[in-house]
């Protein structure tokens, strides 16, 4: 009897143990399962604060160079008068040679 009493202590101490193993694998599942959402919880703070400083950046820059635009416009019509200014200028200088040419091609008979 004795040796059958020894038998169920032993069955009971390997049930035990087992239980105690399934319960330290269930707490470390648990844990990791919770330092997981705690780090996906810490990057979606990191993107979202990241995506607001882009955002705000990108706000800055638009701003400054919304607010140039007006200046940009007088400097290319600036620019721009004053390269239609130099072809008139250039088409008055040598109007009267292009005449010439032209008429002694046109006129101008080879055989």
């Amino acid at each position: 009897m004795d040796s059958s009493r020894g038998g169920q202590n032993g069955i009971q101490l390997l049930l035990a143990a087992e239980q105690e193993a399934q319960q330290i694998v269930t707490a470390a599942r648990n844990a990791k399962l919770a330092r997981l959402k705690q780090a996906k919880d810490e990057a979606e703070k990191e993107v979202a604060e990241f995506r607001a400083q882009m955002e705000a950046d990108f706000q800055r820059k638009l701003t400054e160079t919304s607010g140039d635009s007006g200046a940009n416009v007088k400097r290319l019509e600036k620019e721009t008068d004053a390269k239609i200014q130099h072809l008139k200028t250039e088409a008055e200088r040598i109007s009267s040679d292009v005449v010439e040419m032209l008429l002694k091609h046109v006129t101008s008979v080879k055989y």
